[in-house]
């Protein structure tokens, strides 16, 4: 299961060193909706390799004002607490799962 990411934790782990993945969305937008179960999917075949989850911008004003996310859904992709490529708009498992298996 994907991580709940927030403004209270996101630092931490950050600073855990582990690939992580942040998956930026809403409930009430269209596109995230699409992008959820897919994010679900690879927090559960990555357990253990990385860290990823989803944090609501609605919720966590301060996170989502720290990257810039201007547009969801939005992944940030960051490998030993730096941000190192990002993923605008919706696409597919195979995009999502190349660009972790790069963190790695």
């Amino acid at each position: 299961m994907a991580l709940e990411i927030t403004d209270s934790n996101y630092k931490e782990l950050l600073a855990e060193g582990k690939p992580l993945v942040i998956d930026f969305w809403a409930p009430w937008c269209g596109p995230c909706k699409m992008v959820g179960p897919i994010i679900e999917e690879l927090a559960a075949e990555y357990e253990g390799k990385a860290l990823i989850g989803k944090c609501d911008v609605d919720d966590n004003d301060d996170v989502a004002s720290e990257f810039g996310i201007r547009n969801i859904p939005t992944v940030l992709f960051f490998k030993d607490g730096k941000l190192v490529d990002k993923q605008v708009g919706s696409s597919s498992k195979a995009t999502y799962a190349a660009k972790i298996d790069a963190l790695l």
